[in-house]
């Protein structure tokens, strides 16, 4: 039980006024203190409105009974396409959304998906609970989709079980204008005129679901299928290598040294955070105590690290920076809720993956000048998803707000910023208590996202701007209770932004209060 609980069950029965809460409070958050510089610096990096993409797989509930749920169901929908889901991913401003998976990426042949429904083969998901995979949502489904939210498909190609020659008419079917036999196919199937998609990734987690393969393999059987996978008129391909198992700085090294780089956008980097760091035993995601609170974020901070080890092996044949380093698979991995089943990889979602969340895409928006595409696994229903679905009810997850809170970074020019920070100590080991990032959009708004991953001290943190006027402060915050608050379809709004005000100018400074285990984004104007 945490102060405020208590405190809450000591004024139910009249034993504490608000004010007596309040000089409690302030007596029991022993403050700590942070500084921040924000400058506006030299460099012009832009924040690639791409590094907050998500993922689809057909994996439990993410498309099926999520994303899809066809044409005759009473759940409003187009043309089989929830609607409330996409409503949802539009005020977000989902940029890119990564499909078919995944695992099952691997094992996904194309033309099962497209023509009439009704004549589409069925086939069986052996990765994800041997189900049948009724290939109702295929090609033109997903790019109606991405049409519907306003975002741009990256499609994973099947490298393991597939060909060259599929994977060569699947970007021909998807992007030609020209007269053949894909595009006509395309046209009997209601689609005159090309998609032109662009990101393409070719093969995924190669060294183990995508085919167990080294990386010297690899490497090679990429540039045999990107050499077949062709630009067409005003579509030119993006192509992506399935790139290392979290640090596996050998096979990035492989990869950006065997794959010519006229063959390659960008490489692709798998990295989840597993709070007991057993894959075993991955914790609950919501029955969880200060020490699985400590050891996931601590565990998702590893970004920062693995980041950091990757980019320099990559700058030394890439030292002018021309590959993106692409994050297409993140997030939080805890077991599978009880009573569902365990290969749907169903997770509540509570406040610590929201933080866990915000720290990471302050992670990458500080790394941006190499990080131009990230994807949280997944989308709905499946990891740490921003929408959970039962039926016609559908839920925002704590992840989801932070996705809202960001949305300012998105495209914008990131500002240098320099921070000393308390740490969070738990049992002897110690994180950094403060993260953030600072950009500047076109309209020169500074936006400032802020986390404060302590859960029990409030932290002044000392701001001071650097050839960058300010006046104007606004906020909002995400926070609750305690750090296991859920949305639940009982309550579906326990956790969600508020506006914030816990800040005020002292002179040059701008002084922000940061309360325990909170997300707080501010917006700056002159």
């Amino acid at each position: 039980m945490t102060y405020f609980s208590i405190f809450q069950a000591l004024k139910k029965i009249g034993l504490l006024t608000f004010a007596e809460i309040g000089m409690i409070i302030m007596i029991c958050h022993a403050q700590d203190s942070a500084t921040l510089v924000i400058s506006r610096g030299t460099t012009r990096e832009v924040i690639s409105k791409n590094l907050y993409g998500m993922f689809s797989e057909h994996l439990g509930r993410d498309i099926y009974g999520g994303i899809w749920v066809g044409r005759h169901s009473t759940i409003p929908n187009k043309d089989g396409i929830r609607l409330d889901i996409v409503n949802a991913l539009k005020k977000i401003h989902l940029p890119v959304l990564r499909w078919p998976g995944g695992c099952f990426a691997d094992m996904y042949h194309w033309m099962d998906g497209i023509g009439p429904v009704e004549k589409r083969p069925s086939t069986i998901n052996t990765y994800w609970g041997n189900v049948p995979e009724s290939n109702h949502f295929g090609t033109h489904e997903f790019m109606e989709l991405c049409h519907l939210i306003g975002c741009q498909p990256y499609i994973a190609g099947n490298m393991g079980s597939g060909t060259v020659r599929e994977m060569s008419q699947w970007v021909e079917y998807l992007n030609a204008n020209i007269p053949s036999t894909m595009t006509a196919l395309r046209r009997k199937n209601g689609r005159d005129s090309a998609w032109k998609v662009k990101y393409w990734g070719v093969g995924n987690e190669s060294w183990g679901c995508g085919g167990v393969m080294t990386p010297a393999y690899y490497s090679n059987e990429y540039r045999r299928y990107a050499s077949f996978c062709k630009d067409y008129p005003g579509a030119h391909l993006l192509k992506i290598a399935s790139g290392p198992n979290g640090n596996d700085t050998n096979w990035m090294a492989v990869l950006i040294r065997n794959i010519p780089h006229n063959l390659l956008w960008g490489i692709s980097l798998h990295y989840y955070t597993i709070p007991t760091g057993n894959w075993s035993h991955k914790g609950s995601a919501t029955l969880f105590g200060e020490d699985q609170y400590f050891s996931a974020l601590k565990n998702s901070l590893k970004m920062q690290d693995i980041l950091h080890d990757q980019e320099k092996v990559m700058d030394t044949y890439d030292p002018l920076k021309r590959i993106a380093l692409v994050v297409d698979e993140w997030g939080v991995w805890t077991d599978a809720e009880p009573g569902t089943n365990p290969a749907f990889l169903y997770q509540q979602n509570s406040l610590r993956d929201a933080l866990a969340a915000a720290s990471t895409l302050n992670i990458f928006n500080n790394h941006c000048d190499r990080v131009r595409m990230a994807n949280l696994a997944q989308t709905v229903n499946v990891l740490q998803s921003v929408i959970l679905t039962r039926g016609k009810k559908m839920i925002l997850t704590p992840t989801y707000y932070v996705y809202k809170l960001f949305r300012g970074h998105q495209d914008a020019t990131l500002l240098p910023e320099k921070l000393s920070t308390p740490e969070y100590t738990y049992r002897g080991q110690g994180i950094a208590a403060v993260n953030c990032s600072a950009s500047m959009d076109t309209a020169g708004i500074i936006h400032i996202t802020l986390v404060n991953l302590d859960p029990g001290k409030t932290i002044k943190l000392n701001t001071r701007f650097v050839g960058l006027p300010w006046s104007y402060v606004k906020g909002r915050i995400l926070t609750s209770t305690q750090f296991n608050d859920v949305n639940s379809f009982r309550n579906p709004g326990k956790v969600r932004p508020v506006a914030f005000n816990g800040f005020n100018k002292q002179g040059k400074e701008l002084i922000v209060r940061l309360p325990p285990k909170s997300v707080v984004a501010l917006q700056i104007t002159r």
